[in-house]
């Protein structure tokens, strides 16, 4: 258990550090069948690593000046109500429909991230420079909007299934701000930590939050590994393209959940 801890939280700490997501969407499954926590245990140890992964993440893209520090300190805090109220209905669920739901979900953005990095872009040649330059529009009442409205989303599946919401923020932040791919997924790990510490925060003071000690030692090794792959993860973006990137996480999110849906079924 030990070596498959270290190993998988490794694996995410690389997906999240490179993408600027994917950490919840991974570890929530890998918690529950393959390392043996409850569904609903396992969304909260998920914002632990979730949150620790992206906090290391981030401090290695932020030298490179492409974290929005406003702008994501905004959206994350749009989004906290959204939090709270995932976190408050996630505990009422019954683990069999919240596993089906998060299959869904994934099968969703599987679908999103194919179009998206097969449809032609007029600002890859930025995106593969890093978008370092600050190309978002201007903050008109419409542009307002949509970024409530998503942050309020993004912030939902953070509290209801454990997951960071970066699957969801960095496309929030690159079609709904017009950011690079690269500015958009290092803005992202600020969001995920902001509302990964906040749905924590909640379920913890609702007391639906309990690990056992088995489970800390295990999620501080998962943890650790994550942490880890963090950093890889993030030194990756300099040498991977973004749509390369964009592919595998896609192909990833087809076996998570074809595998999941399979487990919760039988």
């Amino acid at each position: 258990m030990i070596v498959e801890a270290l190993l998988i939280g490794a694996f995410v700490g690389i997906v999240v550090g490179s993408l600027g997501a994917g950490g919840g969407i991974l570890s929530v499954p890998i918690l529950v069948y393959i390392l043996g926590q409850d569904p609903h245990q396992a969304t909260g140890l998920s914002l632990i690593i979730v949150g620790l992964t992206a906090t290391v993440s981030l401090a290695t893209r932020a030298r490179s000046g492409n974290v929005a520090w406003r702008e994501g300190a905004l959206f994350a805090l749009a989004g906290l109500v959204g939090t709270w109220a995932g976190s408050a209905l996630g505990p009422l669920v019954s683990a069999r429909a919240l596993m089906l739901s998060f299959c869904a979900l994934l099968g969703a953005v599987a679908v999103f991230m194919v179009r998206s990095q097969m449809r032609p872009s007029a600002s890859s040649s930025s995106d593969e420079a890093g978008g370092a330059a600050d190309v978002q529009g201007s903050w008109t009442l419409a542009t307002v909007c949509r970024v409530v409205a998503l942050a309020t989303l993004t912030g939902f599946l953070t509290g209801f299934f454990g997951v960071g919401g970066g699957f969801a923020i960095v496309p929030a932040l690159h079609l709904a701000l017009r950011y690079p791919m690269k500015r958009a997924s290092a803005t992202s790990l600020l969001v995920m930590v902001i509302t990964a510490a906040f749905g924590l925060a909640s379920r913890t003071a609702a007391g639906t939050l309990t690990i056992t000690a088995e489970a800390g030692v295990m999620v501080a090794l998962f943890a650790a590994a994550s942490m880890g792959g963090g950093i890889v993860g993030a030194r990756l973006t300099k040498r991977v393209s973004n749509r390369a990137l964009g592919l595998v996480f896609a192909t990833l999110l087809v076996c998570v959940a074809a595998s999941t849906l399979v487990a919760t079924l039988a």
